[in-house]
This record gives C-alpha cells, sequence and structure tokens, in this order.
C-alpha cells in the first residue's frame, strides 16, 4: 500500500512537470494533471494541499536531485580544482533533461515574479551554489592550488556562467550545444585560477 502511494505521488509530479512545462503553470488545472497522472482528485489532495504545493514540491525535488548530485561528486574528488570541475558536470544532466526540466525552470522564474514563497525557493539554490563555490574556491587558495583571487566573485562568475547558458540553451535549443559551452566556459574559468609555476 505504501509503495503504491508512493508512486501514485510520483506519477503526479511528473504529470505536473509535463504541463507545467508545456503550458505553463497557471493553464494546468488539477483535473488536467490527475487526467495526465490516472490518478484521483482523492489521491492529489491527499499528497498535496493545493496545486501551488505541488509546484513546490517539484521545485524542491529538482533541487534535491543537484544537491545531491554535486555533493557526491565533491567528495570523489581527490583535489579543489577536481572537485570544482566535477561539481560544474552536473549542467551536462541539467541540459539533457531538456525536454522537461529546462521549460521548468523558465517556470519556476515567472512564478517566483508573482509568488513570494516560491521566490524565496527560487532564490536560496543560487544564494547556496554561490557560497558553495565561494568555500570550495577558497580551499584551493588556501592549499595553494589556486592564485590568489577573490573567492566570493569567481563563485558569482562560475554560477553567472551556468545560469547563461542554461537560459539560452531555454531561448535557442538548437543554436549550439550549449552544455558543451558550458562546460568549457566554466572550466576555461577554473583553470585561470590555478596558480602558475614560478
Amino acid at each position: 500500500m505504501q509503495q503504491r502511494s508512493i508512486e501514485t505521488r510520483r506519477r503526479i509530479m511528473s504529470a505536473a512537470v509535463a504541463l507545467f512545462a508545456a503550458q505553463g503553470y497557471n493553464a494546468s488545472g488539477v483535473a488536467e494533471i490527475c487526467h495526465a497522472a490516472g490518478a484521483s482528485k482523492g489521491a492529489f489532495y491527499h499528497h498535496f494541499s493545493s496545486k501551488q504545493a505541488l509546484f513546490v514540491a517539484v521545485l524542491e525535488d529538482w533541487l534535491a536531485g543537484l544537491d545531491a548530485q554535486m555533493a557526491r561528486l565533491r567528495s570523489a574528488s581527490r583535489s579543489v580544482k577536481e572537485s570544482l570541475l566535477a561539481m560544474t558536470s552536473v549542467l551536462e544532466d541539467v541540459f539533457s533533461q531538456a525536454q522537461g526540466q529546462l521549460p521548468m525552470f523558465l517556470e519556476f522564474w515567472v512564478q517566483a515574479v508573482r509568488n513570494p514563497e516560491i521566490e524565496a525557493l527560487v532564490i536560496a539554490p543560487y544564494r547556496r551554489y554561490r557560497t558553495l563555490f565561494s568555500e570550495v574556491i577558497q580551499q584551493g587558495v588556501d592549499a595553494g592550488e589556486f592564485a590568489e583571487v577573490d573567492a566570493e566573485a569567481a563563485a558569482g562568475t562560475l554560477v553567472s556562467l551556468a545560469v547563461g547558458y542554461i537560459v539560452q540553451g531555454l531561448g535557442d535549443p538548437h543554436g549550439a550545444d550549449w552544455s558543451e559551452n558550458a562546460l568549457r566556459s566554466l572550466e576555461m574559468v577554473i583553470r585561470s585560477m590555478e596558480r602558475r609555476a614560478g
């Protein structure tokens, strides 16, 4: 019974991602989400108190997946530089999910403009990633792997580059291999911080 409940929740969230990405949050009703998920309204309200609660759950689920992946990559790295390069590779997964997740990225921002609760959820990870990258870069400076750099400014550059490429991928999905371009640009910034011999 518990497994069936978990599966129903997963189906509702998957249906919501597809509908929110295809036609936007406002145009996607609870009845339509339930129909797409093959779930009753009773099942919907058992798991989510409202459509907004579902939207927040989708956002939190997406971010939790990214956070977990970055933590795994960081812990498996042998050096600070390797750790940063590994964490930037998360972008490959973001772009590979372009069919459903990248339009959701834009929908998160659209809803954030209108709703302070969602705005707080959308802004928090950017601040968290800037702080995380800043700490990692400062570790690299302290360990002698990186030259003396402003860790906070460098972290802001990394996050801004990543977000910029995601937005370009949304607006012009066939204009370039945005994943590859993003990774090359991020690697260039990271390598530019390396301490040079002599």
